[in-house]
This record gives structure tokens, sequence and C-alpha cells, in this order.
């Protein structure tokens, strides 16, 4: 949601840190008392307490407290300390919320009379600020709607102080009208700079000393946070009262804000017996009012919703999250859970409900104990897989799961779950995605032959005349006569509407361009793509059988330029970038539709936009939607979903009926319901869930009236907001002839104890007339035709079309079955239809869930265990989990490989790189290529001849006789510098920590009777580092426990021991590349004197 409502007390500081509200006295003066404060240590931590005289009140979103009695005026520390006992924790009733007060605000009492009392309020509506102004305030200061004075200010105009003494102060004393108009000018200013939505003080009291705000309510537009941040600072938004906060609400809130998809969970009451786990925002209030339609209001446990695709670990964490809260009290009559949902347009359901029977299983146990029955309905993407294997999780434990899918009305489970209708026994639902896909006409025509072309160049072909070229910016239905800016078109998309795309939405733009094959457009939708982020190029997509080029354009400009006949943008810009991108589009006048798909763009942005869109004629969708549909000619995005959701809802070709919603989900169940019940849909807007949505329900029912091939209209409408007043108004003004079916849903906000704000920003009443049930009545009394539930607007949808058919308004078109588009590879191995070999196999790590997970093990789990280093290594190199001395003695091995002096020709490669200036990976790759046989890699080398000498049987004598008799040298035997006289530190660290660590040390052992007979010869003929670690490794191995012989020999076979002088060494290499930068050291050039030139003195023929 957007307009969030905030303490008083963060208010006042919203105001006091404002440098410019000069006037206002008695800044950062308050206390704040909780059940955990000390109020014997108030004074101690405040003195003023002890010198003022005192208000206190409770801070917890509670209106009128002023006539409730909930204020203590003119106190001493003392009075406010006895006042708080009265009423700490006590629980009280406020119209039909029940709630504890806990929360409380002292503040200074200031001394004044009642005509220093004023009263101000700031709020948003859609094309202005309002500025209330009334010279009386305080508790009786009544109807202000009625008696204020009003000033509107209109969308990214400024206020003034004459505007303001001319206006608003016509009846205030003139010795306080300079400084009134200075303070309501700045927490004007105040209010659009801290994106405010409301702002009202009540009273506000001017004296000879200055401003005085007393009692202050607000409301923010939290999606303003990335705006806002650091003037806002950490906001705490407390919830309406009579609800209490809980940590499940934080802790999905948490997971929402992480994610890009949407996850919300109101608790209404913990101990019902009505679970919901419901997707999407309109479908999640549509399932809330038919479960208490069908009176189980006192029952129904939370609200919430789950939309935008979230993952199957996202769903995972949410539905654990229900299934733990409804799994804690028991119910006499057993629970029910809702899993339900309107048909989707890109969610897979598949991999949602992965994480949801991935819940359930994990919670089967307390689900049976406590009874619950679970009921399912959804429909969309990959949706048969999802209720297969719903239904297949109920089988496995014993939990019973009722599965449904498109075949049934959506809400249809809620009256089967309260016992109002029976459940059916349904036969498994034998269509499939991939059945939709198969030609339909038997067609023996065989697809064209792939070819990659470019529907952006010239083609040179005769065969067939080109449509003509549009004007730039307007349909061709539009051209008849041009529309004069300001004017808006009635008619949006035609079949030859040609789109950019802001944003690489590869998905969605082949979604659209497989709609426009299936609708036999002459040519694809999408004209070219936008995308800031990489430089032009051009972008593979399939044209049915066969594969097209879309031009990538880096800037608007460009693509604007070289696409003339383009009037729409769809617009997948986030919601930091979406306000600029809007705006550059709008400069360009080709362009007359623009869709804005992100959700949580601020409100102030909106309507800018849709102030200069009101000028320029452009007409805007969005934002907070997935757009609209015209069948048999164009989408937006996402819209109408997956091609089996678009031919399963006769999608390419137009019907008779027209409609317009709020919710995307929503309109694509509007979409299956029209299908059902009438000819088909001819056009259907979603004009998306946010307080100001750039056009509105009656923009579009008056384009429906105008446009002749619509014969009738369907709104569903829904709780928050005027406009369908406006569609009340337009029938009986008889603006509105044709017949209009219309639901508002939201019905259960009425029925709450406390304010519930729903998925959608928009959705929220704020008066009476602002309630679904209102706006249902005044439809139903202006002549719609309005049903008594949403369960019921099919059969009148159905109604109203079979009277239109027997007047003969609609005659209904003979089908014609639509082209056959194949299915993309990927999806159809989503849905299990064909198999095809990996290129690669891993079985090492897995990073395509939530969490990382290296060879079974959870990064968290890493961590958490402190593995280290060595027990990474161990799992990612052995998949294993090895011991703690191993994971020890790979560290140290790490350790002492780290580097051996810049002399040797690794670090020497490195360093010369890095003087050549190249860079670290160039220069570290320079030092790993000398590592061989000669430099670093005798560690697998002496493993291997140590192994085989000492497996063989052959006595250490026996081995070095060997060796020297085959010319060949005991690799990991000898060293420059060091010797039996002068020992290597580094070997012994090594050789004290594997005697006392390791099982045995047969080989070591070995290895070190050997040397004993190198060294007889030669002091320097040491076991050294390499050979250590080669040897110790393999008793390692063989002896840890963790590894049969074969496997051990074979990681010695494969070459893991080098692995570690080569990862030690890249540290070492790594550092002399740093050193050389710090030193900042140039170009190397070996010197003359220490190279021997040996050239030949003569050459002759």
């Amino acid at each position: 949601m957007s307009a969030k409502a905030i303490s008083e007390q963060t208010g006042k500081k919203f105001l006091y840190n404002n440098n410019t509200l000069a006037a206002v006295q008695n800044r950062f003066r308050y206390v704040n008392v909780t059940p955990a404060t000390d109020l014997n240590r108030l004074a101690q931590e405040h003195p003023w307490l002890l010198t003022e005289r005192l208000v206190v009140k409770p801070d917890q979103l509670i209106k009128r407290r002023g006539k409730l009695g909930l204020v203590g005026i003119n106190l001493d520390l003392q009075g406010v300390k006895e006042w708080l006992k009265g009423h700490l924790m006590k629980e009280i009733t406020v119209g039909r919320a029940k709630g504890v007060l806990k929360n409380f605000l002292i503040e200074p009492f200031v001394p004044h009379t009642q005509d220093e009392e004023f009263y101000v309020c700031i709020y948003a509506t859609r094309e202005a600020d309002h500025v209330l102004f009334y010279h009386e305030g305080g508790v009786e200061v009544g109807d202000v709607d009625a008696k204020a004075q009003r000033l509107t200010v209109a969308v990214d105009d400024k206020l003034s102080d004459t505007q303001v003494k001319e206006q608003l102060l016509t009846h205030v004393p003139d010795d306080k009208k300079d400084v009134l108009a200075s303070f309501i000018v700045g927490l004007f200013n105040l209010y659009e700079d801290l994106y405010f939505t409301y702002l009202e003080i009540n009273p506000l009291v001017v004296t000879k000393d200055g401003v005085y705000v007393l009692d202050l309510a607000g409301k923010i537009d939290a999606t303003a946070d990335f705006i806002c941040k650091a003037k806002w600072g950490d906001v705490e938004f407390p919830p309406p009262f009579g609800r209490e906060a809980y940590p499940e609400e934080a802790y999905i809130a948490d997971l929402d804000a992480k994610s890009g998809a949407s996850l919300k969970l109101t608790l209404l009451n913990p101990q019902g017996r009505i679970w919901t786990m419901v997707a999407g925002g309109g479908a999640s209030v549509v399932y809330s009012d038919t479960i208490c339609d069908l009176g189980g209001v006192d029952e129904l446990a939370n609200y919430g919703e789950y939309s935008g695709a979230p993952s199957e670990q996202q769903t995972y964490d949410y539905a654990k999250t229900i299934l733990s809260l409804m799994t804690r009290e028991k119910h006499p009559n057993g629970k029910v859970l809702i899993i339900g949902g309107s048909i989707a347009n890109f969610t897979n359901v598949a991999a949602t409900f992965k994480g949801i029977v991935r819940a359930i299983k994990d919670y089967q146990g307390p689900l049976k104990e406590h009874e619950v029955s679970i009921f399912v309905r959804r429909g969309g993407p990959n949706y048969q897989e999802g209720l297969r294997v719903m239904g297949e999780v109920g089988k496995t434990t014993g939990i019973p799961i009722h599965v449904f899918g498109t075949e049934t009305h959506m809400t249809a489970i809620v009256g089967m779950a309260l016992g109002h209708r029976p459940i059916p026994n349904l036969p498994p639902v034998a269509v499939h995605t991939a059945n939709f896909l198969l030609n339909a006409n038997n067609s023996p025509m065989t697809p064209a032959s792939s070819r990659t072309a470019s529907f952006s160049e010239p083609k040179t072909t005769n065969d067939v005349t080109p449509p003509k070229k549009s004007k730039a910016g307007l349909p061709p239905e539009a051209q008849a006569s041009s529309v004069c800016s300001g004017a808006k078109a009635t008619t949006l998309f035609s079949s030859h509407t040609k789109a950019i795309v802001w944003g690489m939405q590869t998905r969605a733009v082949q979604g659209m361009l497989d709609f426009d094959y299936v609708c036999s457009r002459d040519q694809p939708s999408v004209a070219a793509i936008v995308y800031p982020f990489t430089g032009d190029h051009k972008q593979k997509f399939y044209w049915g059988h066969k594969e097209i080029l879309v031009p990538v354009y880096k800037n608007m400009a460009d693509a604007m330029k070289k696409h003339p006949e383009v009037d729409v943008m769809i617009s997948f810009a986030s919601l930091r970038s979406a306000y600029d991108s809007t705006l550059e589009a709008m400069q360009y006048p080709q362009v007359h539709t623009i869709a804005i798909i992100a959700e949580g763009i601020p409100e102030a942005q909106t309507r800018k936009l849709i102030k200069i869109a009101d000028e320029k004629g452009v007409t805007i969708i969005g934002p907070a939607t997935v757009g609209g549909i015209k069948p048999g000619c164009f989408k937006i995005g996402n819209t109408g979903g997956m091609l089996d959701n678009i031919l399963a809802s006769k999608l390419y070709r137009p019907g008779s009926v027209a409609y317009v919603s709020r919710s995307g989900g929503m309109s694509n169940e509007l979409n299956n319901i029209i299908s059902r019940s009438t000819d088909g849909v001819y056009e259907g807007v979603a004009i998306g869930g946010d307080r100001y949505p750039g056009t509105t329900f009656m923009d579009h029912v008056l384009r429906y009236q105008d446009t002749p091939g619509i014969k009738m209209i369907v709104v569903l409408g829904e709780i928050g907001g005027t406009d369908e007043y406006k569609i009340c108004q337009g029938i009986k003004d008889e603006v509105i002839t044709k017949p209009v079916v219309c639901w508002c849903i939201g019905t259960c906000a009425t029925m709450f104890a406390s304010e519930v704000q729903f998925g959608h920003a928009g959705a929220c009443a704020h008066q009476a007339s602002e309630t679904a049930v209102a706006k249902n009545q005044a439809l139903r009394d202006a002549g719609a035709y309005v049903p008594k539930s949403f369960d019921e607007l099919g059969d009148v949808i159905k109604s109203v079309y079979d009277d239109l058919v027997a007047k003969g308004t609609i005659v209904p078109a003979q089908e014609v079955p639509p082209p056959t588009v194949p299915m993309d590879y990927s999806w159809a191995r989503e849905l299990g239809l064909i198999r095809k070999p990996a290129s690669f196999m891993t079985s090492i790590c897995d990073e395509r869930g939530q969490e990382l997970i290296y060879a079974g093990m959870a990064i968290t789990e890493v961590f958490k265990e402190e593995m280290g280093i060595g027990g990474v290594l161990g799992l990612l190199w052995f998949q294993r989990r090895l011991p703690r001395y191993a994971c020890q003695f790979i560290e140290m091995c790490l350790m002492v490989t780290a580097d051996h002096g810049p002399a040797v020709s690794g670090a020497h490669n490195t360093i010369v790189c890095a003087r050549a200036g190249k860079d670290l990976i160039s220069s570290l790759t320079s030092g790993l290529l000398t590592i061989g046989d000669r430099f670093g890699g005798a560690l697998d080398a002496a493993a291997k001849q140590f192994s085989k000498a000492f497996d063989s049987g052959m006595l250490p004598m026996e081995f070095v006789n060997k060796m020297k008799k085959d010319g060949k040298l005991i690799m990991g035997i000898g060293h420059r510098v060091k010797s039996i006289n002068n020992p290597d530190m580094r070997v012994q660290i090594l050789k004290d920590f594997v005697k006392q660590h390791f099982p045995s040390t047969q080989l070591l052992d070995y290895a070190l009777e050997v040397e004993k007979i190198t060294t007889s010869k030669k002091p320097n003929l040491i076991l050294n580092v390499d050979g250590f670690i080669g040897v110790s490794f393999v008793d390692l191995l063989r002896t840890c426990g963790g590894f049969t012989r074969d496997e051990a020999d074979e990681f010695v076979e494969i070459g893991a021991l080098n692995g570690i002088f080569v990862l030690g060494r890249s540290m070492g290499f790594i550092g002399h590349y740093l050193d050389q930068k710090r030193l900042k050291q140039g170009l190397y050039r070996h010197p003359w004197d220490d190279i021997s030139y040996v050239l030949p003195e003569h050459m002759s023929m």
C-alpha cells in the first residue's frame, strides 16, 4: 500500500526537524511512554517535566481522543503518573474496535484561550491538494468539511502567502494573519517535500509567542521511501487501533521488502478457524468478501496475498508462516485453509505450489492434529502441474486436500469449505497446456522454414502489398480526423498498432508476438525495445515458426526516430525509474498510449504524470497493472497469461463484451468468466490498483460506449475512491446507454472491527461513500446490473448477454480456429513434455534455490558450524564433510604454500606482468602458468611415487636405488636452501600437527625413512614441503574414514593435491601484484649484465 498512517510523535518529529517552520515553538519536547517505561526515571531523563505543566494522551491512531476523555490536561508530573496508572494497559472500545492503551505521549501544556485555536488540514486528491482552514479549532470543531475555508492547489502548483490570506484567513484577526499564512505555506511545502498524503492539525494554537502544534494526525506515502529515506529516517507504521502488531506480520513485510514479488499478511483473529492463502491483490479481496458473505467474518483469521511471481522459496516462507500460525490453537470444529486465486498472467503456478507443498509436508503432523482441511482453486501458467502436486501431497500425507482448476468458479471453494455447497468428486482434468498447441483445424499446411529476419528492415518482395504506414502517433482508426492536443483517442489499439517496450522483458515480448501470431496479424506489434543498460543491438524472438530480430536501443530518442509508426509504449521500468522514463516518452507526440507496469510509484509522481498526460492527450494505463488486451488486435505485456489461456478464453478474436477492472489477476478471471458466459471479450483493461490510476473506470466506459463493436460493458470496481459514482451519473444522464454489469469488491471491509488495507494501494475507504457496499447500491439504484455477490457475477453477465442475443443486438459469429504456435523449448521442458541430455553435470554446488548449496549443505549451515576454508574445500573438492583436524590441516597447507618470495618463477612472472601494466587476472595467470613438475607441481608426483613404492612393498632403500637406476628424481625430495642441518620450519610445523592429530601416518613414516637415506648422501636432499604435503594428504585420505581406498587413490590420480599448491600460491601471487602496484613500479627490463650473449662469431653459406 502507499498511504500509511504515522504516529503523532513521528509527525511532530517531521515538523520539528523542518527549519522553514520557524514560528513553531516547543520543539522536541515530548516523552514517549510504553509499558516498559520506568516512570520513576522520567524526571531524571527529562528534567523539564519537573518545571512544566503537562499534557498526556495515547498515541495509537485513535480519533477524537478529547471527546473520549483520553487526554490528561494541565497536570504536574505526579498527576501524569496517576493518570497513566488509570489508563496504561487498559482495554477500551472505540467505535467497533477494541484495543489496549499501551503507547502514550507527554508534552508541555500550552496555556491559551479558545480564540487562539485554529484548524488546518491538507489532503490529496487526483487533480489537486486541498488546504482546509477554520478559524475555530479543538474538540468541538464539528464538521469541518462543511464549514471550513478551502483552497485548492493544482498538482505541481505552489502555494503563496497571498493566496492563503485571501482565501483561508478571512475570519482571522489581522495580527495573526502573517504568522498563520507563513506557517500554512511552510506546512504545505513540508507536506509536499516529505510526501504526505494527509496532514491534520487540530488545534493549531497561535499566541503572541508563536505557533504551537497541539494534536496532529498524518499519513505519508510509504512507497516514497527510496526518495525520502534520508529525511524520514526509520519510520515505524503503527497498526490501526484494535489490532495488534504481530511479529509474523513484520516477518512477511520484511520478505516483501526484499522481494520483487508482493507478499502481504494481516492477522484479524489468530483464534479463527478460516485461514486464507490467496494469490493476487484483487482475488484476495474477493475471497474475503465471499467468506464474510457466507457468515464467516467472526472466524476469518487473516487477510493476505502473494503475487508477482514469488519464487518457490519465498512461497515456502510465506506458507510456513501461515501454517505455523494456524496450528497453534485448536478449534473444536477443526480448521480450513483456502488456497485460492484468479487465473495468473505470468506467475508459474507449479513453482509457487511446490513451495506450498514443501510447507504442508513440514507441517503435516500439526495439520492433521488440528483437523485442517485444505481447498485449492487456481489457474494460470503450468497450473495443471501445480494442481497435480497439490493433490498428490494430500494423498501421501493423509490431509484432506480438495483441488480445482479453471473449470470451477473462483470462489466456489469458499462455499465448499464452509459447508454451504457439496464438494464434487471431479475426475482428473485431462486438459493440458500442450493440448492447445496442436493444429486445431487439421490443416496439412507445413510451417515455413526457419529464417532470421527483422521486421524493422524494409521488404523487397512484391508479392504482398504492405499496409499503408500510419501517421506517427495515430492509430489507423483515428487518422480520419486528427486528434487535437489534449483530446484522447477512443480507439487505443488496432491490428496495426506498434509498440516500444521499455525494459528487457523477453518473456513478455515473446508472449505479445505469440498473441499477434494467433490473431493472424500481418506483423508483430513490438517494433523495438529500449534498454538503457546495453548498447544498440538486436534480440532474437519467434514469429510462429520463424526466428526474427527485434532492434534494441540504448536510448528512447533513437527508437522513436527510427520507428515513427509506434504510438504505444509499454514500460517495464522499475518503480524508481518509471516516472522519468514516462516523462521522456510523453515528449514524443507520436506516443498516444503508455502502459506503466511497475507497482509502488509514489502517488505524487503519478499525479504529475496524469496532469501532463491529460494536457498532451496521452492515455496512461497503470501504474501497478498487468495492462490490457484487445482480442484479435493487441495485448500489453503479460496480459491474458500464456497461450493456453489466450486460446481457452478465445482472446485471439473479438467478442461483444468489454470490461474494465483494477486488478490484473482479476482481469484474467474476467476473461475466463466472460468467455464461458458470452461470445467473448472485445477489449479489456486493468487500470491498476493504485489510488490514482492513469485512467479511470469512466474514461474506458465512455470509450466502450462510443465503440460500435461493444454491445455490453462489465466493470469490476472495488472499495476506495469514488470513480464508480461517475458511472452512476453517466447511466442516469443517459451518456451511457449500453448495458453495464458492475460489481465492487471489498464488501467485507464494513464487517471488520478495525481498518484493513487490502492488497491494492487504493483499496481503502476513507468515508462511507467509498465502501463497496455503498457503491454497489448506488450502481443498482442508477440502473446498472449488480449481482448479489461475486459468486453470481457470471450468471448476471450471461443473463444480460442472452437478452441481447434474443433481441438481435448481438449475433454470435462462427468460430474460426487460430493458427498453431509452437511451444518454447524451455516451457515444454518445464511441463515435462520433453527431455534432453544436459550439456553439463555438477554434483558440488546448486545456486538455483533461495540459498546457495555446497555439496548438499546450505551456506547458512556452513557458517553456523564454522567450517572455515578447509571445510568448504572438503565440500567442494571432495564432497565430504571432513573431520575438524583435516580441515585445519588443509588450511595450514594453504598458509605454508602461500608464498616463497619474489625469486621463484611464479612470483617473478607475476611481478613482471604487473609492472607491464597488466591487470590482476592476467598477472595472476602468468604466475600460475609456471606451475608444473619443476615448480610447485611436486605434490601430486610425490604422492604417486611414494604411494606406489609403499603399496608394492618396496623397502625405502630399494625405492631409492630403483629411482637412481631408472635415472629419475624422487619428487618431493631436495631443497636449494634448506638441509638436514637447516631444516624447513614449514615442514616441522606440519609434521608436529600431523603426528599429533592423524590416526595413522604410514606413508609419511615411509617418506621420512627415505629422507634418512637421501640426506646421508647429501644434506639438502630432505623431504621438502611439497613432498611432505603430498604424502601426508595420502595418509589423510586413506585414514580419515571418509573415503574408500579406491576413492582416495582417485583423488590423487586426478590432481587434487596440486590444487592445494595452486590455491595457496595464488594468495602470494596476488600479494606480489598488489605490492608492485602499491610501490608504483615501472616496466621491468632485465639488465644486460645478467644475460650471457652467446651468438656465433661467424656464419657462412
